[in-house]
């Protein structure tokens, strides 16, 4: 049964500004957990970007164009994918975009929620205008949370936001698949995005990026690997290149939605000029922090918000105002929000307990996992070799081609994939590992486990993978270092 909150209820322990998945595991963690009372404002959908408009959605999509791919690679198995049921069973996976589950989950949790838009307005303060224009003051006991989260940036390039383009909310919920698609960008969502548009039966996708590589976050072989499979798929790939000037007839936007007279002519800075049917933006993303009553507590409404190891924001007077999620800009990642918020859970209840004892963050933040669902997946924890050098670290490297394995090899006899660890000389311990190859997302978390733990190569000897898996990929590395070693030392 659901509980009711009451209209006049104005003070809690915890106040969560934002209910994204971040902030409902912070309202959880000081509530059910802790025993603190605690409320969500939330002036959209309880459950944020990741429930209805990005991790959700896109895996949804992700996944048909992921089997389809590996039934491809197995002799005496077809696969032929509709792209109709696919979008019905992403609208089912995103609730048709309705929160009811997830706002009775929470009262049920005995977590509250306020609906309409929060404004800081001093010390512990939160006012809320509500959805019938009136406002509402919350008062915070112990602490206000900033789950505010992000929303995608559009570049300031002649024509282009004129011409009204998608950016992520638009192509993880389109209605139908568009014919022809340029993507702008050469990131997660881009490379994700440029997957299934073309698995789903985009006749052309052309994806655009002012860079050399796609995914150079990642070690170069993460993103070559990917450049090389959307080719092999059919996608048009223009990198190194920018948009000129985009020309689009009768765009508007009608207050229920974009509409617009026809296709975008896109002119790139070499010359080229594409015609599409719908152009998808994704170059990063901004910040909420703009109109959030930050100046009414004495920090800048520009950027993100810093924050330390107990995640509390530096710059507020006191130890009461908190920031998890994408607005903190730590880690623009769901899993590392929800881990934030963990973390903000038990600092904030131990604070009121008046414990000096506080958890800190600072540990999962050296794991860092991360998981990129194109084909092939790219998979990554903690430091490519690239940051672990610019950091000072003295690294060793050891790459092996995961292709090269009996059970990568049982799931398709063409497997092309990479791994690579990078090892801390002086710790021996690893500080980061890639993977790039079909199925290796599960390979992550074995990955994290060995940074976070700061386990020694010599123990990592002795963690035997099961055969034939593709985890056997830890002892083939593990082996290489070996050999590698042993030539140094009689080089």
């Amino acid at each position: 049964m659901t509980a009711a909150v009451d209209p006049d209820h104005s003070e809690w322990d915890v106040i969560v500004l934002g209910a994204a998945a971040a902030g409902e595991n912070a309202a959880q963690y000081a509530s059910q957990f802790s025993g603190l009372s605690s409320v969500l404002v939330e002036d959209a959908l309880v459950g944020g970007e990741c429930s209805y408009w990005a991790c959700m959605p896109s895996k949804a999509l992700l996944r048909p164009v992921e089997v389809v791919d590996a039934a491809d690679h197995l002799p005496g198995l077809t696969a032929r994918l509709d792209p109709a049921p696919v979008l019905a069973r992403r609208d089912a996976v995103i609730n048709g975009l309705d929160d009811t589950s997830q706002v009775n989950w929470a009262l049920n949790t005995g977590i509250d929620v306020v609906r309409g838009y929060g404004r800081l307005a001093g010390e512990r303060t939160i006012v809320v205008s509500g959805p019938d224009g009136s406002d509402r003051t919350l008062t915070a006991r112990h602490a206000v949370v900033i789950d505010t989260g992000s929303c995608p940036a559009v570049p300031d390039l002649p024509g282009l936001r004129a011409a009204l383009p998608w950016t992520s909310r638009d192509v993880t919920t389109m209605r139908e698949v568009p014919r022809r698609v340029l993507v702008v960008g050469g990131g997660v969502v881009a490379c994700e995005a440029a997957t299934w548009l073309r698995g789903l039966g985009a006749a052309e996708v052309t994806l655009v990026h002012r860079g050399e590589r796609l995914l150079a976050r990642n070690e170069p072989f993460a993103g070559t690997l990917v450049a090389e499979e959307l080719r092999e798929t059919g996608v048009r790939l223009c990198l190194g290149r920018t948009l000129a000037e985009v020309r689009r007839a009768d765009a508007q936007d009608t207050g229920q939605g974009r509409v617009h007279g026809g296709a975008a002519s896109v002119t790139l800075d070499d010359g080229t000029v594409i015609e599409a049917d719908e152009i998808v933006v994704a170059t990063g993303r901004t910040p909420n922090t703009d109109d959030i009553g930050l100046e009414t507590v004495g920090l800048s409404p520009d950027g993100y918000l810093d924050v330390d190891d107990h995640q509390s924001v530096r710059g507020a007077s006191g130890s009461w105002l908190y920031a998890i999620g994408d607005v903190c800009g730590r880690a623009l990642l769901t899993h590392m929000g929800k881990y934030q918020a963990r973390i903000v859970g038990e600092v904030i209840a131990a604070r009121a307990a008046g414990s000096a004892e506080l958890p800190s963050s600072a540990a999962g933040h050296v794991g860092l996992p991360q998981v990129v669902f194109t084909n092939p997946e790219v998979g990554s924890a903690g430091l490519t070799e690239r940051q672990a050098r610019d950091a000072g670290i003295d690294v060793e490297v050891v790459e092996y081609d995961l292709g090269a394995l009996a059970g990568t090899y049982v799931m398709r006899a063409d497997y092309r994939g990479r791994a690579k660890l990078v090892v801390d000389r002086a710790t021996d311990v690893v500080v980061g590992a890639t993977f790039a190859g079909a199925g290796i997302a599960e390979l992550v978390h074995s990955a994290t486990t060995a940074i976070v733990g700061r386990l020694p190569v010599s123990t990592l000897w002795h963690v035997v993978p099961s055969y034939p898996t593709a985890s056997e990929i830890w002892l083939r590395l593990l082996e290489t270092l070996r050999t590698q070693r042993h030539a140094a030392q009689h080089a």
